[in-house]
Order: C-alpha cells, then sequence, then structure tokens
C-alpha cells in the first residue's frame, strides 16, 4: 500500500449493498467492494451497523466492528483514515452514542472535529 494512502472508512452494511450514503459513495470513489460488508477494499473500509436485512445493530456490536477498525488502523501507522460519521447518518444514532466507540484513535485516524467534542463531553 502507498505510504500517503488515504483510506475512506465508512458505515456499511454486513450484506455490502453500498446503495446509499457514505457507502455509495465509497463504491463509487474509492473502491469499496460490493458484497463486502467490513474491512479494507480498494482505498476504503467499511464498519457495519446494519445487518444483512439493513436493520440498525445494536451499539454493543458497532462498538466491536468499531474496534476492530483502530486495531486495524493501529497496525498500519503508513495509511492514514479519513474517519465519517458512521452510524450518525441512515443508520439514526447520535454522534454522543458512536463518537466515544472511538477513544484511543491513533494519529492516522482524522475524527470529524463533532466527534472530538463528543469524546471528550461523554
Amino acid at each position: 500500500m502507498n505510504r500517503r494512502a488515504l483510506i475512506f472508512v465508512f458505515g456499511s452494511n454486513l450484506a455490502g449493498r453500498h446503495g446509499k450514503g457514505a457507502a455509495l459513495y465509497a463504491l463509487r470513489n474509492h473502491g469499496a467492494i460490493l458484497w463486502q460488508g467490513e474491512g479494507m477494499q480498494g482505498n476504503s473500509y467499511a464498519i457495519p451497523t446494519k445487518d444483512r436485512q439493513l436493520v440498525p445493530l445494536p451499539l454493543p456490536e458497532i462498538a466491536t466492528h468499531v474496534q476492530r477498525f483502530l486495531d486495524f488502523a493501529k497496525e498500519h501507522p503508513e495509511l492514514q483514515f479519513h474517519v465519517t460519521r458512521v452510524g450518525c447518518g441512515l443508520v439514526g444514532y447520535t454522534d454522543e452514542q458512536i463518537a466515544p466507540m472511538f477513544r484511543g484513535y491513533t494519529a492516522n485516524c482524522h475524527i470529524d472535529p463533532a466527534w472530538r467534542l463528543a469524546m471528550l463531553i461523554h
């Protein structure tokens, strides 16, 4: 992988449909792969926030997927990750519910300013 690669991190569903929102953007612009619901794909990384039937996952399950991403980012300091507000758009969770899951993110993760504030408050 390119040392300067910017990886677009988006919320996905376990079916890997990538039909709306940031997932569709990742499909069209960052090499996301249809039917792959989690992990690296092209210049993107999918974090599941919905199940195979497109029902929002429970927060503890999303937290498990977020931790997998954080571990991956830590293992790949040569990559830069642009983390979108996964779970806060079409899924409907709030910044205050999702942002704290990203506490301890590494310097190669670029988090939305609203999330940095939410992490301080919650």
